[in-house]
């Protein structure tokens, strides 16, 4: 991908420009606005710079706006702590760290901890949500977890094998950008948003909103044919000796129905 055709901060500003109510920064609605969400100019008004210099922004003429300015269009485009963050590294005002390329091989001592729970559903995952490895418990309690399947391919295009609530799709295409940063150029992950922005139009439309989340926890519900309904948390932890590495951690409030429906599904089935 050649960086003299690629605007990533550009391209950032304008979709978060674009989901911005004028209402939600005090500016009268009027039936005669062309675009949805902010105009150029209202942008570059809130933050308090010319709207030339807002305009170079997002045609790619400036790429290093100062700390101060890019405080200052977070403010305007209502951006949460995630998404501030994500928007100084596509500025590079942040150094990201690179490290290694990013690694499909788990390490034996992290197979042999995760095998060695048997009762916690755990498995781990790379920066494009495909399973590399994963506990017998995290398989029975979805056939999504069980090594080699891309989870985010699975909810979009095979969602009937991967029942949770509430609808992960959202939450995992923020995470899947948020994880990608400014590597937009990973072979891996151009593979995988190709394929499914041609397949799948829901997709497509969220990946065009820019979202970004670094949420590392939360909760879902997930129907099991044979358990049930679960309600588990869940936490999800990057792996520092692996770059782009997560393990995911599911479990349930003990003496709860979804720790005893856990405690079934690690039984051999008979």
């Amino acid at each position: 991908m050649d960086d003299r055709t690629v605007n990533l901060l550009g391209d950032y500003l304008r979709a978060r420009r674009e989901l911005v109510r004028p209402a939600d920064v005090g500016l009268p609605e009027t039936a005669r606005r062309r675009v949805p969400g902010l105009r150029r100019e209202e942008v570059a008004t809130l933050s308090g710079i010319s709207v030339d210099y807002y305009l170079g922004l997002e045609q790619g003429r400036d790429r290093r706006p100062s700390a101060e300015i890019l405080r200052a269009l977070a403010q305007a485009l209502r951006l949460d702590e995630s998404a501030t963050t994500h928007l100084f590294a596509l500025a590079h005002s942040v150094p990201r760290a690179r490290g290694s390329a990013h690694s499909n091989r788990v390490s034996p001592t992290l197979a042999r901890l995760i095998n060695s729970w048997p009762a916690t559903p755990a498995y781990v995952q790379t920066h494009t949500f495909m399973v590399l490895a994963a506990n017998p418990l995290a398989q029975a309690l979805s056939p999504a977890h069980t090594p080699g399947t891309n989870l985010i391919r699975t909810v979009f295009l095979e969602p009937d094998n991967f029942l949770v609530e509430p609808d992960p799709r959202e939450d995992f295409v923020a995470c899947l950008r948020g994880l990608a940063g400014t590597e937009m150029d990973d072979p891996g992950l151009e593979a995988l948003v190709e394929e499914l922005s041609m397949r799948s139009e829901s997709f497509r439309r969220l990946w065009a909103r820019h979202d970004v989340r670094g949420r590392t926890n939360g909760r879902a519900t997930i129907v099991h044919p044979r358990a049930g309904t679960l309600t588990l948390d869940l936490e999800r932890f990057l792996v520092p000796s692996a770059p782009g590495q997560q393990l995911v951690v599911y479990s349930a409030e003990s003496g709860s129905r979804s720790y005893e429906a856990l405690r079934l599904l690690a039984e051999p089935a008979v």
